[in-house]
């Protein structure tokens, strides 16, 4: 193959300096030689194919960390890595659509409700729990903290609803805001306290009978659907507050939650079956 000089290069990959010094600096493109006095770039025009190539993951709005992953790849590998990431992209902006879509109704004087929302009612509980601030960044590695913790030491098993695992965000969640977020695990009231023994680093606390209105996640969900989820549910109580006096009790302490009912096996690429809930009334 033929080396030719990094002003070459740029002319024939359409690419200009800037750019190809960036794209080496992060390990993207790097050239086939540099010259140890001069410092001076050269490439071999068998990378061309690799530069126009960057330039088209470029306009996907992939990162220059995971392109460098994907050039990195057999062919197979990356075709099926660019497949999930624009489905990614497709849901994310399906996701803003549905936001876009609800601000204009609400600012258009309607009340949208996205979601269907539902009540239920839940017992009291002994629980397990994991607390700490985490912004959006750090929460999902959290959330791996705590099922790496139940997958190491099983609880025993409670069945339903009752017994699935749930987090709790006491405070919003995002790039801006840290929560903070509580993980927990439902177990046997008789048992709670023995079992507490072998988990020193968890929290052991009753959580007490409470009223709920709730909604399904999508399969696909993130920080849109959530927020829509939300508003969905405070404009049904709104609405159903003069039917039930304890809607106008909600105690914002309480903390909205998202309910983990996997009904199979939980691996990296799997979604479990979520509902995203808000408490409106305990029982004192």
């Amino acid at each position: 193959m033929e080396e030719i000089s990094i002003g070459e290069f740029a002319r024939r990959s359409r690419l200009s300096l800037k750019a190809l010094r960036l794209y080496d600096e992060r390990g993207v493109l790097v050239p086939s030689r540099v010259d140890q006095a001069s410092g001076y770039r050269y490439y071999d025009t068998a990378q061309l194919d690799e530069a126009r190539l960057v330039v088209m993951l470029r306009q996907l709005q992939l990162p220059l960390a995971a392109i460098r992953e994907l050039l990195a790849c057999d062919p197979a590998d990356a075709a099926a890595r660019i497949a999930e990431h624009w489905r990614d992209a497709e849901a994310a902006h399906d996701a803003r659509r549905e936001l876009a879509d609800y601000l204009v109704s609400r600012l258009s004087g309607k009340r949208p409700v996205m979601y269907e929302v539902a009540t239920r009612e839940m017992p009291e509980r002994s629980l397990l729990c994991l607390k700490r601030n985490v912004d959006e960044q750090g929460q999902w590695a959290f959330g791996k903290e705590f099922m790496a913790i139940m997958r190491e030491r099983p609880l025993p098993k409670i069945e339903g609803r009752a017994g699935a695992v749930f987090c709790i965000q006491w405070g919003w969640v995002s790039a801006d805001s840290d929560g903070p977020v509580e993980w927990c695990k439902p177990v046997p009231k008789a048992e709670a306290r023995a079992l507490a023994e072998h988990y020193p680093e968890l929290t052991l606390r009753t959580e007490p009978a409470h009223g709920e209105v709730f909604v399904a996640l999508p399969a696909r969900y993130g920080a849109v659907q959530w927020q829509l989820a939300m508003e969905s549910m405070q404009a049904w109580e709104q609405e159903h507050e003069d039917e039930d006096e304890r809607l106008a009790l909600t105690p914002e302490d309480l903390g909205l939650r998202i309910t983990y009912l996997a009904t199979g096996p939980v691996t990296e690429t799997s979604t479990p079956n979520c509902d995203f809930a808000l408490p409106f009334a305990v029982e004192r």
